[in-house]
């Protein structure tokens, strides 16, 4: 196929990256670990780890992973929110010839079981805030090994007085038992003088199961091979980093990880990438407690801030964080949905650093395309294929569209996945004859090759016949000032077949639905108008600050706090 895509590449910019550049994500780290031994690289509540300091303690761990006897590949999954012990753990399970299950502690008992049973994992390595959810579902499945870890038993002399916060005063910490289970440093003094044993992996050995997000039905595994990991290391290592390094000398660069790291994004930007390029990784425990994350940048000379539009919009609504200084902020990258303008236009008035709009999936390892680094306007789009990269969009017979025809988002190159675990039909399903992953998302490339996600198959709406797409209603009604986030989904309705209903979270207590109705009405055709207005305190989003739209869809009201049908 045309790559007419490459005419727009950013001066500097190769169209293609090496993807045996290494043989593993093992050969990755330990390359790293070498060279950068002595420089921080992850700071968390205060306290630093250096890369020489993770190389320990991950090979100490790859020897205890190893000497519980667990056959080469076996899964282990991780189980934490944002803290020192994840990179270590994550390098250990690697470096000892085993497979990452990312597991989000937030999940139910059903949602771990389901995932556990899943993937078939013999061991988890889990933050005791969230064992209980373990202690529920063990029986179910087959884990032999557990690993308890606390939040506090690598923050060194402050670590004691963190544990007693969280244990007693706050309370983070049901009840639970694990009888088997042993804690994170007990496991690294049992193996304190063991080596572990080097193992031999393949680029096509399964490195991650990265189960997608649970929004669109249950949960797949979407295993990525270290190849795949690799390449989309490289391929945004070759987008982004000539821009965030261009006019630094050896300053160490700094990454903001406030996206938790069990998230594929966080996962290969500033896990991964962060380390093949020996940054400090800032690592954000919580996320939504936005004073506190707004207080954490001003302690660093942050270069790079990756994010998900919900987060971008909750820090601009912070009063504090206009205070900050942003003069080292060299590109903030965004992904896991669409950015809207207004927060877009917003973002860079007040910190001068444009949003870096990407667009991938787990199944893409995730980045398949991005915006130019040096941009300084929202574009709309989701920009251009990484190298190595090629996008068609498919029409419903998975044959290419002309430019500037719709059609579903289909993505090919070294980072996408090796397919779905055991679901060899799911597999058959999204895959296409001549390799390329069919994305399930609608969207139109122009003629430069930049693409514009229209939305998701089963999220656009039919009224009358007309398609309407969300993520356009969305994007204008979240520039009315009024409003500070929305959603919106389609509802039966008996003579049109289906309407818009729009879900909003006031900024402004007096915006009414008549007021908004009156604002939709000068930005939409007749069909595109919402017909239902709900206001709600809040939205349902998921750990990633996702908003789930299936979920207004699936529910009732709970938290609206006014409604209105609008003619």
């Amino acid at each position: 196929m045309e790559k007419i895509w490459l005419s727009s590449y950013p001066a500097g910019v190769a169209a293609e990256i090496d993807p045996t550049r290494y043989r593993s994500v093992t050969q990755l780290f330990e390359e790293a670990f070498a060279k950068f031994a002595d420089r921080n690289a992850y700071v968390c509540m205060g306290k630093n780890l250096t890369y020489g300091e993770i190389d320990r303690m991950s090979k100490v761990f790859a020897a205890w992973l190893q000497q519980t006897g667990m056959p080469k590949g076996a899964r282990v999954a991780i189980m934490m929110p944002n803290v020192l012990q994840y990179p270590v753990a994550i390098a250990a399970v690697l470096r000892a010839g085993y497979t990452v299950v990312n597991v989000n502690p937030l999940y139910t008992p059903r949602e771990l079981e389901h995932q556990l049973k899943d993937s078939g994992a013999e061991a988890i390595v889990v933050l005791e805030n969230f064992a209980h959810t373990v202690a529920a579902v063990i029986a179910n499945t087959a884990l032999k090994h557990v690993v308890v870890a606390d939040m506090g038993e690598l923050l060194g002399m402050k670590g004691p007085v963190v544990n007693f916060v969280v244990r007693r005063v706050k309370k983070m910490v049901p009840a639970f038992s694990l009888p088997r289970s042993i804690t994170f440093r007990q496991a690294l003094a049992q193996a304190a003088h063991i080596q572990p044993t080097p193992v031999t992996q393949a680029p096509e050995d399964i490195a991650f199961l990265q189960y997608t997000g649970g929004t669109t039905g249950v949960a797949k595994g979407a295993a990525l091979s270290h190849r795949n990991i690799i390449a989309n290391v490289l391929q945004s290592e070759a987008w982004l980093m000539p821009g965030i390094e261009d006019g630094l000398q050896a300053e160490q660069l700094v990454f903001v990880c406030a996206l938790p790291l069990y998230h594929i994004f966080a996962l290969t930007v500033c896990c991964l990438l962060g380390t093949r390029r020996g940054v400090l990784n800032v690592l954000i425990t919580n996320p939504r407690d936005i004073p506190a994350l707004v207080k954490e940048l001003g302690r660093h000379k942050v270069s790079t801030l990756p994010a998900v539009n919900t987060l971008y919009n909750a820090m601009l609504n912070n009063p504090d964080f206009a205070k900050l200084d942003f003069s080292s902020y060299r590109c903030c990258v965004a992904g896991g949905m669409a950015v809207q303008k207004a927060v877009a236009d917003r973002w860079f008035k007040v910190t001068g650093c444009p949003i870096i709009e990407g667009y991938g999936l787990s199944e893409t390892s995730p980045v398949a395309s991005a915006n130019p680094i040096n941009i300084t306007a929202y574009t709309g789009t989701i920009g251009l294929p990484l190298p190595s990269t090629e996008i068609a969009i498919l029409d419903d017979d998975g044959k290419p569209v002309p430019p500037g025809q719709p059609g579903e988002i289909a993505i090919r190159g070294p980072q996408v996945m090796a397919g779905y675990w055991n679901c060899p039909l799911e597999t058959a399903n999204v895959m296409t004859d001549d390799g390329f992953f069919k994305s399930g998302d609608i969207g139109i490339m122009d003629e430069r090759g930049y693409t514009r996600i229209v939305d998701r198959k089963k999220d656009m709406i039919l009224v009358s016949g007309f398609n309407v797409y969300p993520n356009e209603i969305e994007a204008v009604v979240a520039q009315n000032p009024a409003v500070l986030e929305c959603a919106c989904v389609g509802v039966p309705d008996e003579h049109t077949g289906e309407a818009v209903k729009l879900f909003v979270v006031r900024k402004d207590p007096n915006l009414t639905a008549e007021l908004l109705m009156a604002y939709c009405k000068m930005q939409f055709t007749a069909y595109k108008k919402p017909k239902h207005i709900e206001f709600r305190d809040e939205l349902p989003k998921t750990n990633v600050g996702k908003i789930l739209r299936r979920e207004l869809r699936d529910k009732p009201a709970g938290a609206a706090v006014a409604t209105a049908t609008c003619k």
